[in-house]
C-alpha cells in the first residue's frame, strides 16, 4: 500500500503558479517525491520558453502527525523549506521575490517533498505559489 497522495495545480499563468498538495499516510511516507515538474508547466506566452526553474513566494501548510522538507532537485538536493509537524501557518517572501533555486550540480528545477515521520493516518496538505523562470 501507499500513501493517498494528490496533486492540483490551481492557476499556471505567465509569471505564477499556484499548486495543491495532500497527503493521507498509510505510514511509508514520501522520499524525494517531485511535486513541481517545471517541464509540466505553461510556457511563457510571449516567447514560448520553457519554464525552467521556480522560485518559492509563499507556502501556505498544514499538517498533523508529520512534517515535510521541501528540496530543490539537484543531483544532491537542497533544502528550500521545512515544515514541522502538528502546524498550520503562511509563509510569504513575496517582500524579496521568492527563495530561489540554489541548487548546484544536476539542477532540474523541480521542488520535492520528503515527509518526515509519518505515522499511519498522518496528514498534510501544502499550497505553494511559485515564480517562473523560463530559459
Amino acid at each position: 500500500m501507499a500513501d493517498a497522495v494528490t496533486s492540483q495545480t490551481i492557476q499556471d499563468g505567465a509569471r505564477h503558479a499556484i499548486l495543491k498538495f495532500t497527503n493521507v499516510s498509510d505510514g511509508t511516507g514520501e522520499s524525494a517525491v517531485v511535486k513541481v515538474d517545471v517541464s509540466a508547466l505553461s510556457a511563457d506566452p510571449v516567447s514560448k520558453a520553457a519554464c525552467t526553474s521556480v522560485s518559492i513566494e509563499s507556502i501556505r501548510y498544514s499538517t498533523i502527525g508529520m512534517g515535510i522538507k521541501i528540496f530543490f532537485d539537484a543531483t544532491a538536493d537542497v533544502l528550500a523549506w521545512e515544515i514541522p509537524a502538528d502546524y498550520s501557518d503562511t509563509v510569504d517572501f513575496s517582500d524579496f521575490n521568492g527563495i530561489p533555486n540554489n541548487a548546484g550540480a544536476g539542477v532540474t528545477g523541480d521542488i520535492a517533498f520528503t515527509t518526515v515521520g509519518a505515522g499511519v493516518g498522518d496528514v498534510y496538505t501544502v499550497v505553494l505559489r511559485v515564480i517562473k523562470q523560463y530559459g
